[in-house]
């Protein structure tokens, strides 16, 4: 059944339910083949209504597990079992619309087409009415109390003789849900249902067939008998970048940096390398795939989606290349592509800097250090007299490159034209410098960051070096990271 059956049913079903023809609308209702959770409750209200109780409650069932969500449907199906006089489970489906109301004070269901507004003190107070059934007069007095702290103006007396009742053990009034209030379908959609004909009757102005009696949108056209006898000229679609090939072999990755494609597949070729690798594009990702796994296409609109294109099937593909550059350097830098082995016919080096983060510039070759440093300076924008580079992790001795290094022999330990360098700023080395400083933790804190350092408050830090002014590098309880300098203050002497 299709969703606008649907609705012209349930349309037609609430409508007889207005004419106060119950049994014809709970007809309709039954009729529907696939039948929404709205639409289950409101045949679970009319067997209710008509004290069919097995029948209602089998329909919140099914409302209830199309959306288990729906509080009202938990709440009108406590009031079945209760019916019934079964107040355990009465209790626990109270309980189920009490938690799907989610310390709101109500739902008002307006927006979802039904004219009702559940109350969480109501809800409350039916629990306490089937505690009360249950000899749970203690819990029934707990829920009124309770029910209290939600109250509206319009229930405050409904909650006030229910807890005068329960203090005196006496049952009171089980909070009901109005009769033939339904789910009602989107008037909108409702308003779709009927044909409307926005256009009216074409009428034959004037045409060049005679008699023209046509009423659609165009008159009749006289036939061409001879088509175009000159052939179009082919139309070549070009790339953005890179030139257009084939696959001809699946290609299975080894490593993170090459691409996985299989035979069919058009690429665009970036790059290729000296070592038979190419650097290709495919679905707006690249990497690198084997050029003998490829062939070159030229694209074209006669070409029906490289139809033609030779997968060579019975083939089989040949050997993987192999490449020029291991996994990583001893710097631990990562593989080259043929983008970068391009690249590395220019004049340049990338040095790589360890900081607070890391990060790399491009230096031309045999550089002074002047131009090195100012790289850095620029990157990192801070002055380059604050800035002491390094060899090693720890700038001691001939490690430390300033003004007065020769830069020849810096240059000299570079490996696959990269160099990795140590960096520090005088923030950094003051700090360090004050060894034995320690600082108290004024307040906890706590970060899903992992460079973050948490910790309690009244916990002793110590202090490794200062970031900035708001942000400070300690090391606590076994954890290094850093912390903002707001949340500590410094450790009085006697205490270090």
């Amino acid at each position: 059944m299709s969703f606008v059956d649907t609705l012209r049913q349930w349309d037609e079903a609430v409508s007889c339910v207005d004419r106060q023809d119950l049994s014809e609308a709970l007809r309709i209702f039954l009729s529907i083949q696939e039948p929404n959770s709205k639409i289950c409750f409101d045949i679970g209200c009319l067997h209710l209504l008509n004290q069919e109780l097995d029948a209602a409650e089998k329909a919140f069932d099914y409302s209830i597990r199309k959306d288990e969500h729906l509080a009202v449907a938990f709440f009108q199906r406590g009031i079945t079992f209760y019916r019934k006089k079964r107040y355990e489970e009465s209790l626990g489906d109270f309980q189920h619309a009490f938690k799907a109301l989610r310390g709101n004070q109500l739902i008002d269901y307006k927006a979802l087409g039904l004219r009702y507004k559940l109350y969480a003190c109501e809800v409350l107070c039916n629990m306490a009415l089937a505690e009360a059934q249950l000899g749970n007069w203690k819990k029934a007095h707990e829920n009124l109390v309770k029910a209290k702290s939600y109250k509206t103006e319009a229930k405050l007396g409904l909650i006030n003789k229910a807890h005068e009742s329960t203090l005196k053990q006496k049952l009171f009034k089980l909070v009901e849900f109005p009769s033939k209030e339904l789910f009602k379908p989107n008037k909108h959609y409702v308003a779709e249902l009927e044909k409307k004909d926005y256009l009216g009757k074409a009428k034959v102005v004037a045409s060049v067939v005679p008699r023209d009696d046509f009423s659609g949108f165009a008159p009749l056209q006289p036939q061409v008998e001879d088509g175009p006898t000159r052939p179009k000229e082919r139309e070549v679609l070009r790339a953005l970048e890179g030139e257009p090939h084939t696959v001809l072999f699946e290609f299975v990755p080894e490593t993170s940096d090459e691409l996985a494609v299989v035979p069919g597949n058009i690429v665009f070729v970036l790059q290729k390398g000296a070592d038979n690798w190419a650097s290709v594009v495919f679905n707006e990702r690249r990497g690198l795939v084997p050029y003998n796994y490829l062939e070159r296409l030229e694209i074209s609109l006669a070409s029906k989606q490289n139809e033609g294109a030779r997968t060579h099937p019975s083939r089989v593909p040949p050997t993987r290349p192999k490449r020029t550059e291991g996994p990583g350097d001893s710097n631990g830098n990562a593989e080259r592509t043929p983008q970068q082995d391009a690249q590395s016919t220019d004049n340049s080096f990338i040095v790589k800097v360890h900081f607070t983060f890391n990060f790399a510039v491009s230096v031309p070759r045999d550089s002074p250090y002047g131009v090195l440093i100012g790289k850095i300076s620029k990157k990192l924008k801070q002055p380059s007299t604050t800035i002491t580079l390094s060899l090693t992790s720890e700038a001691s001795g001939k490690s430390v490159i300033s003004a007065n290094t020769d830069m020849e022999s810096v240059w000299s330990t570079v490996s696959g034209r990269r160099l990795t360098l140590w960096c520090k700023t005088k923030e950094q080395s003051e700090a360090k410098a004050q060894k034995g400083i320690y600082l108290v933790a004024l307040y906890s804190y706590e970060s899903s960051n992992p460079e973050d350092l948490c910790f309690h408050q009244g916990d002793r830090i110590t202090l490794l070096s200062k970031i900035n002014q708001d942000w400070l590098e300690g090391q606590c309880n076994g954890n290094t990271g850093i912390f903002p300098a707001s949340f500590v203050e410094d450790l009085p002497v006697k205490n270090q």
